[in-house]
C-alpha cells in the first residue's frame, strides 16, 4: 500500500474506510455506499438508510430476508466509479450472489474476500479473483490444518448415496443444513435423483430466487409435517428441536458442514451421519490461496486461533496480521 489505510469496524462483521467513504458488510452513517459479500444475515446490512452495493442474486436474497434500503446492483466485473476509488465484484463460490470486493484507489489496491470457497459451491456463480491486490483481507473460518476437505465429487457422492440407500431401506432421509446456501447447494446436487424434497419454510421462501438465476434445485415443496414421510427433507440442524419430522419414526439424519469434520458433532446431534461440506474453503486452499495472489499484507478474520494461519503465512514470506471478528456462527 502507498501509505497506512484507515480501517474502522462497523457492525458485527462490517468494516467502514472513512478516507474512500464505503463500508463492506457493515452499515455506517458517513458511508456512500455498503458493499455486501453476501446475504447471509451475519453480513447483509438491514439499515434503511444503507445504499447497498451487491450482485443482483444478492440483493434478490436480502429482499426475501427483511432489507428495505436503497439497492445499487452490481454485475460481476462491472467498475462503480467513486470520487477517489473505483470497484468491482468477484464471485466468491461461497452462496449463490457471494462476491469478493475488489477497491482501488491512490492509495492501493485491496481485495475483501468476505466469506468465500474454492472450489466454489455447483449453486453459484463460480470463482474468480484478480491477478494481485496489496491488501488481502481474508476470512479465516476453518482456519486449522485439521479442516482439509475431501473432493467435492466424493462428498457429492455421499449426499446422493445416503438419499438413494435411506429410501430404498424404507425410511426417510433428512440433511441438516443451514437455510440458505447449504440447503440449496444439497438440493442442487440430489436433483438429478428426481426424488421429491421438502424444505424447512425458512428456506423454502429462498428457493425461487435460486432458480430464477438458473440453479436447478429439482423437484421440491415447503416442508409438510402431514406429508413428509419418504420425502428427502432438509432443514438447520436447530428445527430438530422445534419438532421437524418428529412423527416420522423410520428416518436417517445426516449433518452437512464443515463442522462435521469434527466427529463430536456425531453425539452432540445424535446423528447418523457426519458429511464435512463446507461453504468456506479449507486451511490448505486458504494458504494457497494467499500463496497465489501475494499481497503486499494480509488481514486475517474470523478464525479459532489466528497464530496458526499466520505462522504459516510467515513460513512463505507474507506479511499478516489479525482483525478480530466473530468467527462465522452457521455453515
Amino acid at each position: 500500500m502507498r501509505q497506512p489505510m484507515v480501517i474502522q469496524k462497523s457492525g458485527y462483521h462490517g468494516l467502514f474506510f472513512p478516507e474512500l467513504g464505503i463500508a463492506l458488510d457493515g452499515y455506517h452513517p458517513e458511508a456512500d455506499y455498503v458493499f455486501v459479500s453476501h446475504a447471509h444475515a451475519d453480513h447483509m446490512t438491514r439499515n434503511r438508510n444503507a445504499v447497498a452495493v451487491a450482485s443482483e442474486p444478492t440483493l434478490a436474497l436480502m429482499e426475501r430476508r427483511g432489507f428495505r434500503g436503497t439497492e445499487h446492483p452490481l454485475s460481476f466485473g462491472e467498475w462503480l466509479e467513486g470520487d477517489n476509488y473505483r470497484a468491482r465484484l468477484y464471485p466468491a463460490g461461497h452462496i449463490l450472489g457471494s462476491a469478493m470486493i475488489y477497491v482501488e484507489s491512490d492509495m492501493g489496491s485491496l481485495l475483501y474476500t468476505g466469506d468465500y470457497r474454492t472450489p466454489p459451491s455447483p449453486a453459484t456463480e463460480g470463482f474468480d479473483a484478480p491477478e494481485s491486490a496489496d491488501l488481502l483481507i481474508t476470512e479465516a473460518t476453518f482456519g486449522l490444518p485439521i479442516y482439509k476437505w475431501k473432493s467435492y465429487d466424493e462428498l457429492y457422492d455421499d449426499i446422493r448415496s445416503f438419499a438413494d440407500q435411506t429410501l430404498s431401506d424404507g425410511e426417510t432421509p433428512v440433511f441438516l443444513a443451514y437455510n440458505l446456501g447449504k440447503a440449496q447447494e444439497i438440493m442442487h446436487i440430489l436433483s438429478p435423483l428426481g426424488h421429491p424434497a421438502m424444505i424447512h419454510g425458512a428456506g423454502y421462501k429462498l428457493c425461487d430466487v435460486y432458480e430464477q438465476f438458473g440453479v436447478s434445485l429439482g423437484k421440491y415443496s415447503a416442508y409438510n409435517r402431514e406429508t413428509c414421510k419418504g420425502k428427502i427433507l432438509i432443514a438447520p440442524s436447530s428445527a430438530l428441536g422445534t419438532g421437524f419430522a418428529s412423527n416420522v419414526k423410520k428416518k436417517r439424519i445426516a449433518y452437512c458442514s464443515g463442522w462435521a469434520a469434527n466427529e463430536s458433532r456425531r453425539t452432540q446431534l445424535t446423528v447418523d451421519k457426519l458429511i464435512p461440506i463446507s461453504d468456506h474453503l479449507d486451511f490448505f486452499e486458504l494458504i494457497r490461496f494467499c500463496e497465489e495472489l501475494d499481497p503486499g499484507k494480509i488481514m486475517i478474520t474470523h478464525t479459532p486461533n489466528p497464530d496458526v494461519v499466520k505462522h504459516y503465512l510467515d513460513e512463505r514470506g507474507l506479511e499478516s496480521s489479525f482483525l478480530e471478528m466473530e468467527i462465522e456462527p452457521a455453515d
